[in-house]
């Protein structure tokens, strides 16, 4: 940065319109309290890029245009709904960068980390691209868990062989035995002898006639098989049909209509923008009349005082009139004295409306809530019972044509055991004395080759079990082997996540002390932060996770040295320990390679001298170093800074 930095802008904070000269280097902003100082940082926050600045209370656009080096950056803010909507072309495409370590306001995230005490890990590591290691690491986790129930469902899968195959084992010696009994039958058929042509003729005859009732039976089955397999499934869909209109009468019948509810949820948001443009407008008027109540109402101009004193014209010494015990004050809108007891009154009221009026919102919100939560459960019973519906006319077509079904094999069943019966009977003409054993034998060849037929359908059934267990189970020594992989991948990307970790906090330890040692602040030795491990629980699973600790050191006036938390320090001592974590992170993140400004408010903490040397430290890494500070806290600071007195 070689050239002036020149900032205009219009409606930022409580500015109305100014127009400002920077100059490279360290920028000192110094006056009095309720002087824009804060505002002026927030502009060029708001040029720089940042969404943190805030737009003044009674307008309802803004703008900001920062020039330096031949360039011009320019925002934009414009008051929508109630919300500020930022647009333009800013220095920065991202600021979170900024926003966490060059921007140190009071209201700087990183700073109020510190004072309320939180887990720091989220800030330290926010800047560093992890989420892609992170993203890893998760998707191997859930591949992991994927592996794990599939390594457990093949140890039940093997667990079930050694049944499977002493069932297959049973099966095949009850088969050897029914194929050995159906050779002997045929055996004795075959050695069965009749004389005469006439005999054999009759015997061929016989043998047509159990086979074709074997095939009769067999058919009669088959169609048994069929029916029972109808009426079962009909069974099943009258089950699912009690079920789905037991569930269509719990259904909420309700005559609200949805699009109502949205009308009404539209109604109350628009009354809830209404009311959050009145709160802000409203904590706008409080905290400019709070700052000017401070103030005393009027600004005093101490050059023409000092003349007047000078020739005996004045009202008396300058300090006098500041620290009058007038109860008056000067009002700033008239110009006439007031009673300070009429002003507070009036702000007192003022406070009471802007908590009516957030109380009312958050009644509204929570009407907003209720209602969409019931429009959300109206449309889903909507399609709920339009799913039932659908669903039980279908139900009703599939039990019409399984019951037309059933009928038919009805039908065909009876048919069938007619002609069963039938060539049963033709069978029993042939029991006579001559031929008995052999009508005998027919039977029992007959009854066992069925039996035969169903022993092999068995067995084929669980040697086809067997046969898909043994394949999946030969993918275990590959399920293993990826599942080993994934764990090394793991341990690797945790090492990564750990070391990188690791490396943030040794970095920010070793620059929180070197800023400490600048401060020479008695009331603290040591500020650092420990990683340790934590165990939280996400779902249903407990997962270890990292935490960063704050400690701080602290020695008693006798010398006895001993270790604090962030608890017990004062408001001033979180300040400064805020504030120096704050520091730390915008060397370790090297924000001065990204933004080449930086912004320091709020350091009444701070004695003069120690500002002083803060200054000069960090005057070596950013190209404008821009703070904020009363008279008396700038007076250590060099005279070859640039001043800034009037904003």
């Amino acid at each position: 940065m070689s050239s002036a930095i020149t900032v205009a802008a219009e409606n930022i904070g409580g500015i109305d319109s100014t127009e400002v000269t920077l100059e490279p280097g360290v920028n000192v902003l110094t006056g009095r309290n309720a002087t824009n100082r804060t505002s002026f940082l927030q502009t060029i926050m708001a040029a720089l890029g940042s969404r943190r600045s805030s737009l003044k209370g009674d307008a309802d656009a803004g703008s900001v245009e920062l020039s330096f080096d031949d360039e011009q950056y320019t925002r934009y803010l414009e008051r929508r709904n109630g919300e500020v909507v930022f647009d333009g072309d800013p220095y920065l495409d991202d600021p979170e960068l900024a926003d966490l370590f060059a921007f140190l306001l009071e209201s700087n995230e990183a700073r109020r980390a510190v004072r309320a005490g939180d887990d720091l890990r989220e800030l330290i590591m926010r800047p560093i691209d992890t989420d892609e290691i992170e993203a890893e690491i998760n998707r191997l986790e859930t591949e992991k868990r994927d592996l794990d129930q599939r390594l457990e469902e093949l140890s039940r899968l093997d667990a079930e062989l050694p049944d499977l195959e002493e069932d297959r084992v049973a099966l095949e010696d009850e088969i050897e035995t029914t194929t050995e009994r159906i050779d002997e039958l045929e055996a004795e058929l075959d050695e069965f002898d009749l004389d005469v042509e006439a005999s054999r003729e009759r015997k061929e005859e016989i043998e047509s006639a159990f086979a074709d009732l074997q095939e009769a039976r067999t058919e009669l089955e088959s169609i048994e098989y069929d029916l029972e397999t109808e009426r079962e499934s009909y069974a099943e869909l009258e089950r699912e049909r009690d079920e789905l209109e037991t569930d269509l009468e719990e259904v909420d019948d309700t005559q609200e209509s949805p699009e109502r509810l949205e009308g009404r949820v539209q109604e109350l948001r628009s009354r809830k923008r209404s009311l959050d443009t009145t709160v802000s407008e409203l904590q706008s008027v409080i905290r400019f009349n709070e700052e000017r109540l401070e103030d005393d109402g009027f600004e005093f101009d101490l050059e023409e005082s000092a003349e007047q004193s000078d020739d005996g014209d004045g009202d008396g010494d300058i300090t006098e009139q500041l620290l009058g015990d007038s109860s008056d004050v000067i009002c700033w809108t008239c110009g006439s004295q007031v009673d300070r007891e009429r002003i507070e009154s009036t702000l007192d009221r003022l406070r009471s409306l802007r908590q009516e009026k957030l109380d009312e919102r958050s009644d509204l919100q929570e009407q907003i809530d209720d209602l969409s939560t019931r429009r959300k459960e109206l449309r889903q019973q909507t399609q709920k019972r339009s799913r039932i519906e659908t669903r039980l006319e279908a139900i009703a077509d599939e039990l019409e044509r399984r019951e037309q079904r059933i009928e038919e094999l009805e039908a065909d069943l009876e048919d069938q055991q007619k002609r069963v019966d039938e060539l049963e009977s033709d069978a029993e003409t042939f029991e006579d004395a001559e031929y008995g054993d052999v009508i005998e034998a027919h039977r029992d060849l007959n009854r066992l080759e069925l039996d035969l037929e169903d022993l092999e359908e068995e067995r084929d059934e669980v040697q086809d079990r067997i046969d898909e267990i043994e394949a999946k189970i030969e993918e275990r020594s590959e399920v293993e082997d990826r599942r080993e992989t994934i764990e090394d991948e793991l341990t690797d990307l945790r090492t990564r996540v750990d070391r990188i970790e690791a490396n943030a906090v040794d970095a920010f330890n070793d620059h929180m002390e070197s800023i400490l040692s600048i401060l020479e602040y008695r009331n603290i030795d040591r500020i650092w932060i420990e990683r340790r491990e934590k165990t939280v629980r996400e779902g249903r699973r407990k997962v270890s996770r990292t935490a960063f600790d704050l400690h701080i050191v602290r020695t008693t006036e006798d010398g006895r040295t001993y270790e604090d938390t962030v608890d017990h320090l004062s408001e001033s001592e979180r300040e400064v320990t805020g504030l120096v974590f704050a520091l730390a992170g915008y060397l370790v993140h090297d924000v001065y390679e990204v933004v080449p400004f930086m912004l320091l408010d709020s350091l009444e903490a701070i004695d003069s001298n120690r500002i002083a040397d803060l200054v000069e430290y960090f005057e070596e890494y950013v190209d404008c170093l821009v703070v904020a500070l009363l008279r008396e806290d700038a007076e250590a600071l060099s005279e070859s800074y640039a001043y800034v007195e009037e904003i």
